[in-house]
């Protein structure tokens, strides 16, 4: 199974940006597939940026997974 994440970007050193995923945890990605800047928020792939999002998309589906995982739980 293929599973996308969501996560926002805190910093970017040429292609690896620090990203944000919530609940503390924060890990490098590489942007060089998407056009984004510091605070967009994007969607991860194997550790490859895939997609920027708006804000209020981001945040459904963050929402989204943070359900999830109180259902799984």
């Amino acid at each position: 199974m293929c599973l996308a994440i969501p996560g926002r970007i805190l910093e970017i050193n040429g292609n690896i940006a620090k990203t944000d995923f919530g609940e503390g945890i924060v890990r490098n990605v590489n942007v060089s597939l998407v056009k984004a800047r510091v605070g967009d928020y994007i969607i991860v792939h194997a550790g490859f940026a895939i997609q920027v999002l708006n804000e209020n998309e981001a945040k459904k589906t963050i929402k989204m997974f943070k359900d999830l995982l109180k259902i799984s739980a």
